[in-house]
């Protein structure tokens, strides 16, 4: 009977896996007992501890270098981006008329960015000599929604959205970003567009497009007096 009183009690698992983990170099000073252990494998066999450690180490490295791969990905594409959008503002900066201006950023963004629909209109009350104009009433009347916040919309637009954006080539687009060209007032509207209804997301990053339009609304007023300046 005091025998039985003095054995020890069997651990449970869970005891011995807290041990383990405040424990991790257990197995250095008893590694006799790494050749007795086994682990499950997915297929049914039996794996040695070391080979199941330095598969999962295996795995995570994969994981690892993807994610670089990933992130190198992105900032390649962002250095990308900041050439493309330097260019342009510079260009924006060196136009000495309206007609520049206007075929700067259209011929930029279909060429150098890529863009397959690009909708520039300028608020005026009088007609432009180039470019596309609208009254601001017209324009509010039309994609007011889009405007109110005097930030950069992106998803899917409405029908008679795409239509006073893109004109007649609104059909074919399947999701936009907007963005009103406004300092001191709202003097227009830019708008991209792609066929695929996931390309411009409501998450998206919409940081160079807010670059471009900072710079246009305030190169734009130098040149086109006729604009109308919205509060």
């Amino acid at each position: 009977m005091t025998d039985q009183q003095d054995s020890p009690k069997p651990l449970d698992s869970e005891t011995v896996a807290a041990y383990l983990r405040l424990h991790p170099e257990f197995f250095i000073d008893h590694d006799e007992l790494i050749p007795e252990l086994r682990i499950p494998h997915q297929r049914g066999d039996t794996v040695s501890l070391v080979e199941r450690q330095v598969k999962l180490l295996r795995e995570r490295n994969i994981e690892m270098r993807q994610r670089l791969s990933h992130l190198m990905d992105v900032a390649r594409d962002n250095d990308r981006l900041f050439d493309k959008t330097r260019r342009l503002i510079l260009d924006l900066m060196d136009a000495s008329s309206l007609e520049e201006v206007v075929s700067c950023v259209e011929d930029s963004l279909r060429r150098e960015f890529q863009v397959p629909f690009v909708g520039l209109i300028l608020f005026s009350d009088m007609p432009l000599p180039v470019g596309r104009s609208v009254s601001s009433a017209e324009a509010h009347q039309a994609i007011g929604g889009l405007l109110a916040g005097g930030k950069t919309i992106c998803g899917v637009l409405r029908e008679h959205e795409l239509n006073f954006l893109f004109g007649s080539a609104g059909a074919d687009v399947g999701s936009a970003a907007v963005v009103g060209l406004s300092h001191n007032g709202l003097h227009g509207v830019l708008a991209i567009g792609s066929a695929d209804s996931q390309h411009y997301k409501s998450s998206l990053g919409t940081l160079f497009l807010g670059y471009i339009a900072e710079v246009l609304s305030r190169v734009l007023p130098r040149f086109s007096t006729p604009l109308r300046s919205v509060r």
